[in-house]
């Protein structure tokens, strides 16, 4: 067994089969395969991974490891996880510890009880999952955990890993084209390098178990608002209560452990609100651990007697939780194409990438859109702490100057006036942090990459990352292609630049987002505005969608379908438990609840009236509740009545679902916390929010 880590640096990565660790552990020759595999995407001898393998379970056993797993990420949009463990038998009631190169290359869990969209039938039972050598292995509950991409016998991807990794090539391979072009010959990969911020909420064990709609849908499907919410704004960046800081320290201990970078930590807008931040990271990496956080933030919770919700909208009236995604690209040797650079012909190769990313999320704005569609978001986005469902790009005063100088060929101010003209030459440099954050944008530019900020605090980060890589590597191919023929580079770059910026300004809008001016403006200039997931889902398989995510090999068309599918299909699923758990919690908790109350506050009367005295608070009291409990039994048995209504077709279901049911469940929640407010508390069936929010 292994020593227990006493310091920062021991701790950090003590459960993860680093780099470090197979240099020390593997043959000079196995480590070098090893690294030409991850750079050169050269495939392993069998006896390479035999070796590998069992230094893996060497190591895993010396860290108290019994089993392993072949970890991946369905569409489930969670990981799942199948435990053997490494005995084998060898007689005489003995066993010993093997684990093979083959069972760490390829292992074949059910993939027909997985979400797959129509990919799979279910008598179609066969899967594979298959070992990604670029994400390390660690241990996870005496388990050596094993990222894998998760496939069909036929070879469709079931999973969210191998999209990502698809794209992740294809990025690297067109940005380095340009990069060629610029004179960079040592530059041989770039790399998608994300930082996901993640949001969530803690809730006291207690009121979390005593609410069923807390336990069936992660957020609360009645209350009345508080005395109190977030209107004081004292909790953003307040002090950190010492059972959440104890929390914390845990969660960081946990993630540090497993290798992920978390650094930031700090209370969020909304009581009980709180943020987790990472350093950033890989694509593949990043998603893999942020997985890993939300698996790891619930379970630490519970040691504290406290419940992670991550849901985007757990409570009404206050804030909900989001994820920022902040994108950009690495090479590498070490550079950030998105950064503006100090010298001129960095910035020339900085706008020519900026120009792809600009001209990507203009005519991929639907697209982006739908990643980040689902029955939560739709909650959020829109609201006080999550941009408008409008896709746009915040650049900032001064980027926002240079663009525009270059578009209209005028003057540029910046320590003197100069007509900007893109060559390799002549361009101003562009100081890293030149603006003031937007946090209404949809998309922002914060100095060297690009925080996509419309992201469910719930949901997977690899879509809309699978989306980042691919729309910019088809933007960078075909500027490659002219670039490449050009006759006279400069030239030519000028012209391309110029013309790119010109013709997709309208995506750029460095104002409020959340002003009903700026909606009405994004229609004139023929932005698309999908506000809800019914309206952002069928872009999935629009044809112009389909067509670049099959032409780059991404997806096939019968997986962007499937995954169009399983979204859909997941949306009125989502919806539909929510409408029941709200029949049941009115029919078995909140009639009977004040029903109750009606009849002692009636009876009161009654004996009050016997002798004479007032009774107006117990007369007027009932009445109302009386009329209340009226309307909401009829909006809950139209409720109920139209969920027996939803359509067999899964786009007519989500259509019907979004416009009928949901419109029945907001009815019924009215009611129900107006019965709520009038309803003595001791009466009242389950914890309400002054009790949820300001427990901790």
């Amino acid at each position: 067994m292994t020593t227990t880590p006493t310091t920062m640096p021991e701790l950090f990565g003590s459960l993860v089969f680093t780099e470090e660790t197979m240099q020390q552990r593997l043959s000079p020759a196995s480590y070098k395969a090893w690294k030409k595999c991850i750079t050169d995407g050269t495939s392993l001898d069998i006896s390479i991974a035999n070796e590998i393998a069992e230094a893996m379970k060497q190591w895993a056993v010396e860290h108290g490891a019994t089993h392993f797993t072949h970890w991946f990420q369905p569409m489930t949009g969670v990981t799942a996880e199948k435990h053997d463990s490494f005995i084998s038998p060898i007689g005489g009631g003995k066993i010993v510890m093997e684990f093979s190169g083959k069972e760490l290359v390829r292992g074949e869990p059910d993939a027909s009880s997985f979400p797959s969209g129509g990919l799979r039938a279910t008598f179609e039972a066969r899967g594979y999952t298959a070992w990604d050598p670029t994400s390390f292995a660690f241990i996870k509950d005496d388990s050596l955990c094993i990222p894998t991409i998760f496939c069909s016998y036929s070879g469709e991807a079931l999973d969210k890993k191998m999209p990502l990794l698809r794209s992740m090539d294809l990025v690297s391979r067109q940005a380095v084209r340009i990069l060629r072009l610029f004179g960079d010959t040592e530059t041989k990969r770039v790399v998608p390098q994300v930082g996901p911020e993640q949001e969530y909420f803690l809730i006291d064990k207690r009121g979390y178990a005593q609410r069923e709609d807390l336990r069936m849908c992660g957020r609360t499907l009645f209350g009345a608002k508080p005395p109190k919410g977030q209107e004081l704004e004292d909790h953003y960046f307040g002090a950190i209560r010492p059972r959440v800081a104890a929390y914390m320290k845990e969660l960081d201990e946990e993630l540090w452990k497993v290798g992920v970078l978390s650094k930031t930590k700090h209370n969020e807008v909304a009581p009980c609100q709180h943020e987790m931040a990472p350093i950033f990271s890989d694509a593949n990496t990043a998603c893999d651990h942020n997985q890993l956080a939300m698996e790891l933030m619930k379970r630490v919770a519970d040691h504290h007697d406290l419940v992670c919700l991550l849901h985007e909208k757990p409570f009404a009236g206050v804030n909900g939780s989001g994820k920022h995604d902040n994108w950009s690209l690495g090479t590498d040797t070490g550079k950030n194409l998105l950064k503006p650079g100090s010298t001129p012909s960095q910035n020339a190769q900085f706008l020519l990438f900026l120009a792809a990313f600009i001209k990507g999320v203009d005519e991929y704005q639907d697209f982006l859109r739908a990643t980040v569609a689902f029955a939560g978001n739709d909650h959020r986005l829109g609201a006080q702490e999550a941009p408008p469902a409008v896709l746009s790009i915040f650049l900032g005063d001064e980027l926002n100057a240079v663009v525009e100088s270059i578009i209209n060929g005028t003057e540029y101010t910046d320590a003197g006036k100069r007509t900007l003209e893109v060559g390799v030459d002549v361009l101003p440099a562009i100081r890293q942090d030149n603006t003031d954050r937007n946090r209404t944008s949809p998309m922002a530019f914060t100095g060297n990459k690009f925080e996509f900020r419309m992201l469910g605090s719930s949901q997977s980060i690899s879509g809309p990352n699978i989306a980042l890589n691919t729309i910019m590597a088809e933007e960078l191919e075909q500027f490659a292609d002219q670039l490449e023929k050009a006759k006279d580079f400069t030239s030519e770059l000028q012209i391309l630049i110029r013309k790119t910026f010109s013709e997709h300004r309208r995506i750029i809008f460095n104002g409020n987002g959340y002003d009903d001016a700026w909606i009405k403006e994004a229609e004139k200039r023929g932005l698309s505005n999908l506000t809800s997931t019914a309206d952002a889902l069928p872009a999935y398989t629009s044809p112009k969608n389909i067509e670049l995510f099959t032409r780059h090999g991404i997806y096939t068309k019968s997986e962007i379908e499937a995954r169009a599918e399983i979204h859909i299909e997941n949306y009125t699923t989502t919806i539909s438990i929510e409408a029941n758990t709200m029949v049941d919690m009115i029919q078995h908790q909140i009639l009977p609840a004040v029903s109750g109350y009606a009849t002692d506050l009636s009876e009161r009367a009654n004996a009050k009236a016997a002798i004479g005295a007032a009774c107006k608070y117990e007369t007027a009291t009932a009445k109302k509740i009386s009329d209340l409990t009226d309307k909401l039994m009829e909006a809950e048995e139209k409720l109920e009545k139209d969920l027996g209504k939803i359509p067999a077709d899964s786009r007519k279901a989500m259509d019907f679902t979004h416009k009928t049911i949901i419109s029945d469940m907001v009815a019924a929640r009215k009611y129900a916390d107006e019965l709520e407010s009038l309803t003595a508390k001791d009466y009242w069936p389950f914890p309400v929010y002054s009790d949820l929010l300001f427990y901790i």
